[in-house]
């Protein structure tokens, strides 16, 4: 399979640093084909079947980790800017943004904007809701995504944010799903509350199990929230997901398996909606433990799996090879010209012998929570990895509980599993979230002196050629130092019942429609 390549589309940084609606990411979205448009019409319950969601779930704003929650976030809450279909920064509850250096941000605060409770939305809450993510106590995973913030606050209604150096890609990272406006009081947001501004009302949430949410009748935008009613089910049995889509039960369900399609899409009831983008799926390594420590280990592991086969079989063709790259071919800065990494059971020995071993015995801890097909592609990876004398032991976990006990190994006895990421529109909000030193979501625990220098550097340099540099050296270090290996990049594949209509184009920033299936859709 041949990898993609996608022409980067110009980005100035003057675009950037002044803008409402007229931020484009660099080829963000990929065009998708729909059904013929259908006229919006308000109405109708529209069920939703995730494979998703953890009795350890969290209303706090600042755990969120899974498309359950994303989800029924996106229900409830609006954030400052909003990342259209088309790859567009959309003005939401700020109306507007500027800067001339970069370092200082004025967002201007939209008005006539209520929350559930009817209480007006202000500078005050915006302040309150982005400073819960910053300082000493915060336990946020989105805190070092703010850590450059040196001072946040309301003057009259505008929000000032102040930097401790220049950085044109803040307002990419005020879209971040942890950052919704929620009312505040005393400087504080309830990171408990469910009381929001967005599209819906919650009726009730149930941790990881069900959730159920009302139109809000006063929302300020006329042109969204279609829906009377939204039910949110997670469902984390694949098999599970797709019968209650073929039944009738829910009208959209994500993680299709991809040998299931031909047979869905016989039944005539649904069709498949397959988006290409920045999400890759991977197998993070704990750097901190043995034999992962040592980089020619990581690496032979990295020879050990074939990529091809893996796209081929796991995602059915929905998706492309990944050379352990967290930024994929949408993003702007993406490093083409990187040796490609493919199946070399030789080299992959070649490195185990660098690192002083013959042969190699691990496990790596797998669930389809992590990703649809993540237990096949750990048997996958078993079977190719033999040939270079690597025995890799699958360890078939359960899907409840995996994000908490699992992922990030927090017990100390799954240094190696499963992931998935959604990937970032801009490359520092990816590598600040997942690769920096010390974030709470660096699932290998790795830490690399020159990417970290580069990290910092690179936000605030405006050569835009030495820019491209810097983020192509990172990528080339995670790459083939760093420690989560990443053989594919996936489509959002998802199955939406015939009788729910959708725009004509889907936006690939995250799944299902940038979560705003809720708001976008509608039933035909």
């Amino acid at each position: 399979m041949t990898r993609p390549r996608i022409p980067a589309m110009p980005l100035s940084r003057r675009g950037v640093l002044k803008g409402a609606a007229a931020v484009t990411a660099a080829g963000l979205i990929l065009p998708h084909t729909s059904l013929p448009a259908r006229a919006q019409a308000r109405g109708g319950t529209f069920r939703v079947g995730i494979g998703h969601g953890s009795t350890t779930d969290s209303l706090d704003p600042g755990l969120w980790e899974n498309l359950y929650v994303q989800t029924f976030a996106a229900c409830r809450h609006n954030y400052l800017i909003e990342v259209g279909s088309d790859g567009q920064l959309v003005p939401e509850i700020a109306e507007s943004w500027d800067s001339t250096d970069g370092s200082t941000w004025v967002f201007s605060i939209r008005q006539g904007v209520t929350f559930h409770s009817g209480k007006d939305v202000t500078a005050e809450d915006v302040v309150a809701s982005i400073n819960h993510h910053r300082g000493d106590s915060s336990t946020s995973v989105v805190k070092p995504l703010l850590a450059a913030i040196t001072d946040v606050r309301a003057d009259g209604n505008t929000v000032v944010v102040t930097l401790e150096a220049p950085n044109a890609d803040l307002p990419y990272l005020m879209t971040d799903y942890h950052i919704p406006i929620m009312p505040g009081m005393d400087g504080r947001i309830d990171p408990a509350s469910t009381d929001g501004c967005g599209g819906y009302i919650v009726e009730s949430f149930e941790h990881g199990v069900q959730s159920t949410v009302n139109r809000n009748p006063n929302y300020w935008k006329s042109d969204r929230a279609w829906f009377d009613r939204v039910e949110l089910v997670s469902i984390l049995d694949p098999a599970a997901r797709l019968n209650a889509l073929i039944t009738g039960e829910v009208h959209l369900i994500d993680q299709v398996d991809p040998a299931t399609i031909g047979m869905l899409e016989s039944r005539g009831v649904a069709r498949i909606l397959s988006i290409p983008g920045n999400a890759h799926y991977g197998f993070p390594m704990d750097s901190r433990q043995g034999p992962y420590d040592d980089n020619n280990v990581r690496l032979a592991l990295k020879y050990a799996l074939d990529r091809e086969a893996m796209v081929d079989v796991i995602l059915g063709g929905h998706g492309a090879v990944s050379n352990d790259n967290p930024i994929g071919p949408a993003n702007r800065y993406f490093n083409t010209e990187m040796e490609m990494k493919t199946y070399d059971p030789d080299r992959a020995r070649f490195h185990l012998r660098e690192a002083g071993l013959e042969s190699l015995d691990v496990t790596i801890a797998v669930a389809d929570a992590a990703f649809s097909g993540a237990v096949d592609a750990g048997t996958m990876f078993s079977e190719t990895a033999r040939a270079a004398g690597i025995n890799l032991n699958v360890n078939r976990v359960p899907n409840d509980g995996y994000w908490s006990n699992v992922w990030l190994n927090p017990n100390g006895d799954t240094p190696f599993c499963a992931t998935y990421w959604g990937g970032r529109a801009v490359e520092d909000h990816m590598f600040t979230t997942a690769y920096a030193a010390g974030a709470d979501w660096n699932e290998g625990h790795w830490s690399n002196d020159r990417f970290n220098e580069l990290l910092v550097a690179a936000r605030s340099e405006v050569n835009e050629s030495l820019r491209r540099e810097m983020y192509m050296e990172m990528q080339q270090i995670v790459s083939f130092e760093g420690s989560t290996i990443i053989p594919m990049y996936n489509n959002y594949v998802m199955a939406v019942a015939n009788g729910v209509a959708t725009p004509d184009q889907i936006s690939a920033n995250w799944n299902f429609d940038g979560f705003r299936c809720v708001e976008r859709w509608w039933m035909a």
